[in-house]
């Protein structure tokens, strides 16, 4: 791209940040080791590109304010001050921000506040009041008009997915817009009403279909519409997409240039649009997408310094100690956790059947970082194992749909030429899903994977005999898994017997605490075979 400018030419220059989930350090909280993420080092990537080019605009495209230790321990316990992650966006002087669906995690009156601190806009035009329509939080679009008279409108979506998996009670009074249908409402705004020159779309979701192909790459359940925004709303210009932690750059669907930088900050998405003007109007004449890395970039002191105190009250929460174990509850190898019974994921299984009175239940090991507890447990040690603000539910299903949930999980594995086990693809891309996998308790069950997708569970009994199918069974999950999150349709809509809204985290931690000592036990319960 000829990048030259002049009174007649200019070069915009978009910077996207999107899922940073909490992550402005760069480090490890397990460990506190290095790790090439964070907002501290974007700041530095952000300052290099204004210092590079004129015209530059910066916008974090969701899922903001969740997903770390120091984000957990201001909105659960220590929220007066502004909220870290807004501090920093305000300190980089953000132009605007859209709303993701973990926005909604710690409740209303967590986000409100966010975004009354917040020195930019917050965008979302899929998410509106249920009782007269009109957007939350009041802005669907901005305009950014730049000194040579170019104007910019950014339009906010986000997934209209997060009924089915919210907690009901931190959506209250909202309704969710498809993101197809508001984007052909808002567009023709941008462009007839606000003469906008250029339109970017800032999209908390991904794409639903194969972008060279497009052939669909995951159920057509409206959670991620990407591809079909490029394809059936004229006048978008640019998407920039989020929400599957994807890596994308350099592609143009539909005419329309993408980009999706990742997760946790580790790379800062870059789009540049060349505009001429012709004949009293300007004009994209040239546009290109690239990711630009935080590895080897040295973090911006200052705002370590800003979020210095909340960092150092966070450390300490950290280091309590929470009690004791006996016996191994370790994750030396994640593919062995997930392949047979094991004490860490029986643990928090028996502390959600306990605790709610459920005589079954499902959890998964989130990620292949999970470290288990080892013999003195702090609440590190908790919040590094179970990293997602979950509530619990229990809930009415039959027989039926638990054979269909283990058919689902039972998914999660293939066999490699060689005969040995590994994810399979429709887990691993478009990005890792190890949390969609779901180990049990309270029933005895064996897949075999040897054998074809839903027809691997092999063995599926409930106090020794086989399950009745037809029968009703009270389980115990995760919030996000009861509203059928992660594709387990077999679950939306089932009768809520109890609902726990105590984040999970916290209820290991009581649990350990109350009893000062716990035992590591594997009763055996379920396996995964292979011939």
């Amino acid at each position: 791209m000829d990048i030259t400018s002049g009174a007649d030419r200019c070069v915009i220059t978009i910077l996207e940040t999107s899922d940073l989930h909490g992550s402005i350090l760069p480090i490890y909280y397990a460990n506190n080791l290095p790790n090439d993420v964070g907002l501290a080092k974007i700041a530095a990537l952000i300052a290099d590109e204004r210092q590079k080019n004129e015209h530059v605009l910066v916008i974090d495209n969701g899922d903001l304010i969740q997903g770390t230790p120091l984000a957990y321990h201001h909105a659960r316990l220590d929220n007066t001050p502004i909220d870290p992650m807004v501090l920093g966006l305000n300190y980089l002087r953000y132009d605007a921000a859209v709303l993701g669906n973990h926005e909604f995690n710690y409740g209303l009156d967590v986000l409100r506040k966010a975004v009354q601190e917040s020195q930019f806009p917050w965008l979302c035009a899929t998410i509106v009041d249920e009782n007269n329509g009109e957007p939350f939080l009041g802005k669907p679009y901005l305009i950014r008009e730049l000194p040579n008279g170019v104007r910019v409108g950014i339009l906010g979506l986000t997934t209209p997915y997060i009924p089915n998996w919210e907690n009901p009670d931190h959506i209250q009074g909202l309704q969710f817009v498809d993101a197809v249908q508001a984007a052909a409402k808002w567009v023709p705004v941008l462009k007839e009403q606000e003469h906008a020159d250029v339109v970017v779309v800032a999209y908390h979701g991904g794409f639903e279909r194969d972008l060279a192909t497009g052939k669909p790459t995951e159920p057509q359940s409206g959670e991620n519409q990407g591809y079909q925004l490029c394809m059936e709303v004229a006048g978008i210009d640019v998407l920039l997409t989020g929400h599957q932690h994807r890596s994308i750059a350099g592609v143009e669907v539909g005419g329309v240039i993408t980009v999706q930088p990742g997760s946790a900050g580790a790379a800062l998405g870059k789009v540049q649009l060349e505009l001429a003007r012709q004949a009293g109007k300007w004009h994209i004449v040239g546009k290109r997408s690239e990711l630009l890395t935080v590895k080897g970039v040295d973090a911006d002191p200052e705002l370590i310094a800003r979020v210095s105190e909340y960092e150092a009250k966070t450390q300490e929460w950290l280091d309590q100690p929470i009690g004791k174990l006996t016996g191994d509850m370790r994750v030396q190898d994640p593919m062995q956790i997930r392949l047979r019974d094991n004490a860490l994921i029986e643990f928090i299984n028996r502390v959600q059947m306990e605790l709610s009175g459920a005589k079954i239940a499902n959890t998964a090991l989130f990620d292949n970082i999970s470290p288990g507890f080892p013999a003195d447990i702090t609440m590190r040690d908790i919040v590094s194992n179970y990293i997602y603000p979950n509530t619990l539910k229990v809930i009415r299903i039959s027989g039926q749909d638990i054979k269909e949930a283990l058919e689902q999980s039972a998914a999660y594995f293939e066999l490699a030429p060689d005969g040995s086990v590994q994810v399979s693809a429709s887990f691993r891309e478009p990005k890792p899903q190890h949390y969609n996998y779901d180990m049990w308790e309270g029933i005895e069950y064996t897949i075999n994977i040897s054998r074809p997708i839903g027809e691997r569970v092999v063995q599926l009994d409930y106090e020794g005999k086989p399950i009745d199918r037809s029968a009703s069974f009270d389980v115990v999950m995760n919030n996000y898994r009861a509203g059928g999150g992660g594709n387990y349709a077999m679950f939306q809509n089932k009768p809520v017997v109890r609902d726990i809204p105590t984040d999970v985290a916290e209820l290991l931690a009581g649990y350990i605490m109350e009893r000062g000592t716990i035992e590591a036990t594997v009763n055996g319960n379920w396996k995964v075979i292979w011939d």
